[in-house]
């Protein structure tokens, strides 16, 4: 996405202080290109990582790069294994005067793989870098605690917006206890989504390979009753790979709080919201939505049903031609993670 600049966040965890840990109000140029390297790897995990976050490690002796790793599967090994896994035998002697560089805070926690923060003392490295705060009760500030009373210096905060906009899904989970909800539609240039309730294919065979993509990075998909009958929708992943999401039909009177809980109860920490327009006007009015897709073809129609109207809060994060067709993406102008 060109002009990469996440939404302003609500809270401000970068301003904390745990402990004497210090926080990267001016972070060091050095500090910012490793930490960008940790994001590139940690994405490389969107896919598999679920219901954990996505996290990537750098690990940096003097200017050399002396190991990487991002956490590839949820079971397996954490960035931060991965990355000290991936250190040669003969740097192994560089450990104690290296600086890590980790996306997100070490887990201070036993659970399917032990505490990486224990990893990392160890190792007896002499600095982490962390780029923001986990959310996840077990851990929130322990794994920086951890580092600090075994005398690391830890800094906090570097590329801290970048790193939770990353993870935005496995924030909002865990600090709202729902899951991160994007509303997605199609229309025509004058503002209607169907011909007369009559489906219309606005997308191109190259956006129709997006919306798959987009299913199969998300866990749960969402359409109303009337969509459902109507269309007969399938809503799984067909042209593009990865698993297909979770499948939930909206009856006529929107049990979303039963939606809500199922998503919490399952762990799925993303729902897409493909309509139809009760159901995508419902989100909006409730102020349940974090993003917005909306994909405009260049066509108009005489009649049909109104798109929704995009709220007046919503910030234009991203705007795309692609295909002859306009994809813009919305977020709210104040994120709440």
């Amino acid at each position: 996405m060109q002009n990469f600049n996440p939404p302003t966040v609500r809270s401000a965890p970068a301003q904390r202080r745990i402990g004497p840990t210090t926080h990267a109000m001016n972070p060091t140029e050095t500090d910012i290109i490793y930490m960008r390297r940790c994001l590139q790897l940690a994405a490389c995990g969107r896919m598999e990582s679920r219901p954990n976050p996505m996290v990537g490690c750098v690990i940096v002796a003097g200017d050399k790069v002396i190991g990487e790793g991002y956490h590839v599967r949820c079971g397996e090994g954490h960035a931060e294994v991965n990355a000290f896994a991936s250190v040669s035998a003969a740097d192994e002697r560089l450990l104690p005067e290296s600086t890590v560089y980790v996306s997100l805070e070490p887990c201070a926690h036993f659970g399917r793989t032990p505490p990486c923060a224990d990893l990392i003392v160890s190792k007896r490295v002499r600095r982490v870098v962390v780029g923001c705060i986990d959310p996840f009760a077990k851990v929130k500030g322990r794994g920086i605690q951890k580092l600090h009373d075994a005398g690391i210096e830890v800094t906090v905060g570097v590329c801290e917006k970048e790193c939770r906009w990353l993870n935005r899904r496995f924030f909002t989970f865990h600090s709202l206890q729902r899951p991160y909800i994007i509303l997605k539609w199609a229309q025509s240039r004058n503002g209607f989504i169907d011909r007369d309730g009559q489906p219309v294919a606005f997308s191109t065979p190259f956006t129709q390979m997006l919306v798959h993509k987009l299913r199969a990075e998300e866990d749960a998909i969402v359409v109303g009753r009337v969509t459902d009958e109507r269309e007969h929708p399938q809503l799984n992943v067909r042209k593009w790979a990865g698993r297909s999401p979770v499948r939930f039909v909206l009856s006529h009177d929107h049990p979303w709080e039963e939606l809500l809980a199922e998503c919490r109860q399952q762990q799925l920490q993303s729902v897409v919201v493909e309509g139809g327009a009760r159901t995508l006007q419902w989100f909006l009015g409730a102020g349940l939505w974090d993003e917005l897709r909306v994909e405009t073809a260049p066509i108009a129609i005489a009649h049909g049903t109104a798109a929704p109207a995009i709220p007046p809060t919503a910030h234009l994060f991203s705007k795309q031609l692609l295909d002859g067709n306009e994809i813009a993406v919305w977020t709210p102008a104040i994120c709440h993670f």
